[in-house]
């Protein structure tokens, strides 16, 4: 059996050059060494003590070959300046036109607004528009709007978000992304490919000039299981292709180009997040992907690679740099740009979120796809949404009707929940539904047990908006969707600017967070060299930049 002895101290390098001071001397002091850490554009030597053992650091000066007798200090080695915008993946930039490998995810219900998404884009980074849950015809003036204000740039898109109940609302959102030409979509809560996402990656496929195959639209997947991950990792299915094109959605090219590159070429993993989330952590989450990726492009021959992003739970610059050091080639951010002062949700539920710790979030179930028991992580504290939504779902799945509800139970529903009759609910839903699928109102009518589940519906979907708009006295019902990087960022931004929401900006948390997961990566690297880098260089704090 092999045994493995203690580690030891790695033996001191032979110098084989030497540092010459210039306009300020090395340092090994905790103080020096936190500032250097910091100047992360500057090149960093590591450099001996004149007389006892020991690592310090030193920038500017210079550098010459150790010939004996020479003054200076012993030259153990050298690290190049690190820029934030070099954390990631080098493509991801070229591909989207950004200069950061940054995301501002796309939070539904608007919350993800045209403000924030132009405020990304002039920032150098890519935001995505918060289309799901919204009418198509908003969705379209967003669209607009966005193309108009942003024109010139190509990173900026839509969200597409899995709606199994709904695929035709799926295709509506995709005829807009086409008509108007949005640069990017982020198919996000897919549990398969579907006619409408197939359709958006593979519009406007074709050749370039060196035969390099070009995209149209650049579609990301945000994915959470290794299971839906696959099929977007994977050339389009034919009988899919084959349906499109018999419908006259493709042309026989684009068709035969979506045969031989991946379905998306971003692929972000969605680790414990706000929203739709398996709660599952980045670092078991991301390598898994990884892998998988790498699998799949030497299976199908790709002539170029599939990125792979990671988003859930970032909440400070710790947490990029360590998706960062984990193979990430962007990162996204959700939930702590909800309190920003782009996002579309009202002051007061900006307030709420930023007073939320750590373990204030639960899981609830998701309107969106209520019959199937799927559920997404919401804001706890101050708000009573999930145990109700909780206590609605428990009555679809065991009683077959709304009459079949004891009637104390009903009483208690109709008065802390929907504060309404469930009859005058059911007349608001069907008008609703009257207008946007009629076939809901169909069905609900001869099924009594859909008609609960619509009623029920309505109050999760006029929850969220209820958040949105500010009805204070809903405040008790509202639902935000927040995940535990909600509470991190507020415990990292105490006693700073950005501790109030009304002085939360977007782009300013972006450039923290990755000025600070540079810092922190350089901190590392001095680490890792012997340098006794203090614990403050590992949680850099808020500060305003440029």
């Amino acid at each position: 059996m092999t045994t493995v002895g203690p580690f030891r101290a790695a033996p001191a390098a032979v110098p084989l050059a030497r540092w010459y001071a210039g306009d300020r001397p090395a340092t090994w002091s905790p103080e020096g060494i936190l500032e250097v850490a910091a100047r992360v554009r500057e090149t960093v030597h590591l450099v001996g003590a004149p007389a006892a053992p020991g690592v310090g650091v030193a920038v500017g000066g210079s550098t010459a070959p150790a010939v004996g007798g020479q003054q200076g200090l012993p030259l153990l080695g050298t690290l190049p300046p690190l820029y934030p915008e070099w954390l990631g993946d080098r493509s991801f930039g070229e591909a989207h036109g950004v200069r950061f490998p940054y995301v501002a995810g796309e939070m539904a219900n608007g919350i993800a607004t045209v403000a924030m998404v132009s405020a990304m884009a002039r920032a150098g980074m890519l935001g995505f528009f918060g289309a799901a849950g919204l009418d198509p015809v908003r969705v379209e003036q967003a669209v607009a709007d966005l193309a108009a204000g942003l024109a010139g740039h190509t990173n900026w898109g839509i969200n597409l978000i899995h709606s199994p109940g709904e695929p035709a609302l799926e295709e509506r959102v995709v005829d807009i992304a086409l008509r108007h030409r949005v640069p990017a979509v982020s198919a996000s809560a897919f549990m398969g490919l579907t006619p409408a996402v197939v359709r958006v990656a593979a519009s406007g496929l074709r050749r370039g000039p060196q035969g390099r195959i070009l995209r149209g639209t650049r579609l990301f997947a945000k994915v959470s299981r290794p299971e839906v991950a696959g099929p977007f990792m994977s050339p389009a299915p034919a009988h899919l292709l084959r349906a499109l094109l018999d419908r006259g959605q493709l042309t026989a090219s684009e068709a035969e180009l979506a045969a031989r590159v991946p379905v998306a070429e971003d692929v972000t993993v969605e680790a414990d997040s706000g929203g739709h989330t398996d709660n599952r952590p980045l670092a078991v989450l991301l390598p898994a992907m990884l892998a998988l990726r790498d699998e799949l492009a030497v299976a199908h021959g790709y002539d170029r690679g599939i990125r792979v992003g990671a988003a859930g739970g970032l909440g400070t610059p710790t947490a990029v740099a360590a998706a960062f050091a984990l193979g990430a080639a962007y990162v996204v951010t959700g939930s702590v740009n909800q309190a920003t002062r782009e996002a579309g949700l009202s002051a007061d539920a900006k307030k709420m979120l930023a007073q939320a710790d750590v373990a204030d979030v639960t899981m609830a179930p998701a309107a969106d796809m209520f019959e199937l028991g799927v559920k997404l992580q919401v804001l706890s504290r101050g708000t009573f949404f999930a145990p109700r939504s909780a206590r609605l779902y428990e009555l679809y799945r065991d009683y077959e009707s709304w009459d079949d509800v004891p009637p104390s139970q009903r009483a208690k529903v109709e008065q802390d929940v929907l504060r309404t009759s469930f009859g005058t609910v059911w007349d608001e839903t069907r008008r609703f539904w009257e207008e946007r699928d009629p076939s809901q109102v169909t069905r609900a009518e001869r099924d009594a047990r859909h008609r609960m589940a619509l009623v029920f519906r309505w109050y999760l979907g006029m929850s969220s908006r209820w958040a949105v708009s500010g009805r204070t006295e809903r405040r008790a019902d509202y639902q935000i969707w927040c995940g535990p990087a909600m509470g991190a960022f507020n415990r990292w931004a105490a006693h700073s600017f950005l501790a109030e929401p009304g002085r939360r900006d977007v782009v300013q948390i972006a450039l923290n967070f990755l000025e600070g997961a540079a810092v922190i990566t350089r901190a590392h690297q001095l680490r890792s060299y012997g340098v006794p880098v203090p614990a403050a260089a590992f949680v850099p704090r808020p500060r305003r930049l440029a």
